[in-house]
């Protein structure tokens, strides 16, 4: 009799911890594409002058435009791309950083750029930002004597958001309804158009 008891009690212990390991299995999220026209990026100054004014704020996890101090990833301001990690450069109208966010620009394509290569993250500083400003520094070319901004192929900028999670974006076009011959007579600037991906699974560095 006692024999029957512990083979009944053995098997609905077995029974109960194979239901629980099945229940704490969480399917991953999957991973989001976007693409995103006219994300207006405005600024005040510039061209020798100071620069001011807000920075345009986005959230990868909503895919959003935010006016949030803290629930934002990046924000953009005329050229200039910044992040929600580190500290302010110093310039008039920065946000306060109160989140973890980093970034790196890879060399290749959104489709090549499959991994996260987590030692190349740095965060905004007091001399410099992660994704650094000027031409051919960064994510862009400036033609001076046509006046334009033009991205420059083959830059992916990554992203570690302000939660730890990651995301890689292409610049497409500076000027608005991303024109493929831009000229600064005709077509307003300050209006970004790129696609991104953004992996919402804590912990995943794969996209």
């Amino acid at each position: 009799m006692k024999t029957i008891q512990l083979v009944t009690l053995v098997t609905l212990f077995i029974g109960f911890t194979s239901c629980n390991s099945d229940d704490n299995t969480t399917p991953l999220l999957e991973v989001e594409s976007q693409n995103i026209s006219n994300f207006y990026a405005p600024q005040e100054g510039g061209q020798g002058q100071p620069v001011s004014g807000q920075f345009a704020k986005f959230d990868f996890a909503t895919g959003q435009t935010t006016t949030s101090g803290t629930e934002w990833d990046i924000a953009f301001r005329g050229t200039t791309i910044i992040v929600n990690g580190g500290v302010s450069l110093g310039t008039t109208d920065e946000p306060e950083r109160t989140g973890n966010a980093a970034a790196y620009i890879a060399n290749g394509t959104m489709a090549s750029i499959t991994d996260v290569d987590a030692s190349l993250f740095t965060q905004d500083s007091n001399t410099g930002y992660a994704i650094a400003s000027g031409s051919g520094n960064g994510w862009y070319l400036y033609d001076s004597q046509a006046n334009l901004i033009t991205p420059i192929a083959g830059k992916i900028l990554v992203f570690k958001t302000r939660n730890g999670n990651y995301a890689k974006v292409e610049i497409l076009s500076y000027y608005k309804d991303a024109p493929s011959n831009p000229k600064v007579a005709v077509d307003e600037g300050r209006y970004f158009t790129f696609n991104y991906v953004y992996q919402p699974n804590e912990g995943v560095i794969t996209f």
